[in-house]
């Protein structure tokens, strides 16, 4: 199975960008459809995008398209998100996930552990 680790959380201001990283191992990132998730205090995990296998397409939540974009690269076996015109409402823990061509690439099998981006107004 693939284990999962997020980098690249921080404290920034409003209006500012930070790029989230998750290394992958155990198995190539290739075989899985790689999301992002986040979860703010007090409120449901929630979907932010998710790239196929071949990160030809990807979609995103109406909440944070046009600011953020998801990218792999699968040489390097890791999965990124770009994420500028950052605003108060991105604070939450950040999740990087992996769905298994097992589920269809429908389920989320894998999780990393989290990072954490606070934007202050």
């Amino acid at each position: 199975q693939v284990q999962l680790v997020e980098s690249g959380g921080g404290l920034v201001q409003t209006g500012d960008s930070l790029r989230l990283s998750c290394a992958a191992s155990g198995r190539a990132v290739s075989m899985y459809k790689m999301g992002w998730f986040r979860q703010a205090p007090g409120k449901e995990r929630e979907f932010v995008a998710h790239v196929v296998m071949s990160g030809g397409s990807t979609v995103y939540s109406d909440s944070v398209k046009g600011r953020f974009t998801i990218s792999r690269d699968n040489s390097k076996n890791a999965v990124y998100l770009q994420m500028n015109s950052l605003k108060p409402e991105d604070t939450a823990d950040y999740y990087c996930a992996a769905a298994p061509f097992r589920t269809g690439y429908n389920s989320y099998d894998y999780w990393g552990q989290g990072t954490q981006v606070t934007v202050s107004a």
